[in-house]
C-alpha cells in the first residue's frame, strides 16, 4: 500500500527553483533514505511532505487521499490539513522540544489535546515508549537536563506516540557530536527492523546502506539517482552519485 505519492513536485522561493519534478512513492513499511549535498533540496521536500511548506506544482496524497493537486494551473489544498497531520510524523535536526514541559508532558500533550485520546492510557504507552529508547528514568525531567542524544531519542518518542503511518525524520544527528550519534541511529534501525514506515534525510552514508530498502540521491533539485543501497553505493551508474559519495569516509554502525 502506498502511504504517500508524491508527483512532479514543484517549489520556488523566489527565483531559486528548489524542487524540480520530484516523483517519489514510499511503500507501507518501507525505509527510504534521500541523501545528497546541502542545497540539493532534501529538507524543502520534507517540509512540502510535511505541510511545513505549499508546493508550487504538482500533487500529493496520503493513503490514497489527495493531499493538494493543480487545478487551472494553480494549487489546491484540502480544506481539512488536519486529518493528514495525523499520518505522519516529523523528527527535527535540533529536537524541537517544548523547553518548559516535562519529559512525559513533551510526549503526551499532543495525543491528549490534539487526538482526543485517553490520557490515562496515553501515559501508559508514553512511559512504555521512553522504557524501549532507555529513557524511563527521565520522564519527570526536563529537555535542557538530558544529553542531545537523548533529547533526540525523545523526538523519536513524542514522534511515534502520535501513532503515524510514516515518520520523517530531517538529519536526525547533525546537531550531535559521533558518540551520541550512534545511540540515536541505533533507535532507527531499531525501528526500521520493526517495519516503521520512515523516510530518513541523512549524511551518516553507511546507516543509509545498512537501513534502508531504497536510496535517492538528489541534486540541485532533482533525483539523480534512485535504488537498492547495493545499486545506489555499490554499483552507481551516474558519474554524479560516484564524484559525491567518494567525499565521505566510510563509518561503520
Amino acid at each position: 500500500m502506498n502511504i504517500l505519492n508524491m508527483s512532479n513536485i514543484q517549489k520556488s522561493f523566489g527565483g531559486n527553483h528548489v524542487l524540480k519534478d520530484i516523483s517519489i512513492k514510499v511503500d507501507k513499511g518501507e525505509v527510504v533514505s534521500v541523501i545528497g549535498p546541502s542545497g540539493s533540496g532534501k529538507s524543502t521536500l520534507l517540509r512540502c511532505a510535511t505541510l511545513l511548506e505549499t508546493i508550487d506544482g504538482g500533487k500529493f496524497s496520503y493513503m490514497g487521499e489527495d493531499v493538494c493537486f493543480t487545478k487551472n494551473g494553480k494549487i489546491v489544498y484540502d480544506k481539512n490539513l488536519n486529518k493528514f497531520r495525523h499520518y505522519f510524523g516529523l523528527v527535527f535536526q535540533n529536537f524541537n522540544l517544548f523547553p518548559h514541559w516535562s519529559v512525559l508532558k513533551n510526549i503526551t500533550d499532543a495525543p491528549v489535546s490534539v487526538q482526543g485520546r485517553n490520557k490515562q492510557e496515553v501515559k501508559r504507552e508514553a512511559m512504555s515508549l521512553l522504557a524501549k529508547m532507555g529513557l524511563e528514568d527521565k520522564a519527570n525531567a526536563y529537555p535542557g537536563e538530558l544529553s542531545g542524544g537523548q533529547q533526540q531519542r525523545l523526538s523519536i518518542v513524542r514522534a511515534l506516540a502520535m501513532k503515524p503511518e510514516i515518520l520523517f525524520f530531517d538529519e536526525p544527528t547533525s546537531a550531535l557530536d559521533p558518540e551520541l550519534t550512534g545511540e540515536v541511529l541505533k533507535v532507527i534501525k531499531q525501528l526500521a527492523e520493526e517495519k516503521m514506515t520512515m523516510v530518513i534525510v541523512t549524511h551518516e552514508m553507511e546507516f543509509a546502506r545498512a537501513v534502508s530498502d531504497r536510496v535517492i540521491f538528489m541534486d540541485g533539485g532533482v533525483i539523480v539517482e534512485e535504488g537498492t543501497p547495493e545499486e545506489v553505493f555499490s554499483n552507481t551508474k551516474i558519474e554524479r552519485t560516484k564524484q559525491f559519495l567518494q567525499n565521505y569516509n566510510k563509518n561503520e554502525y
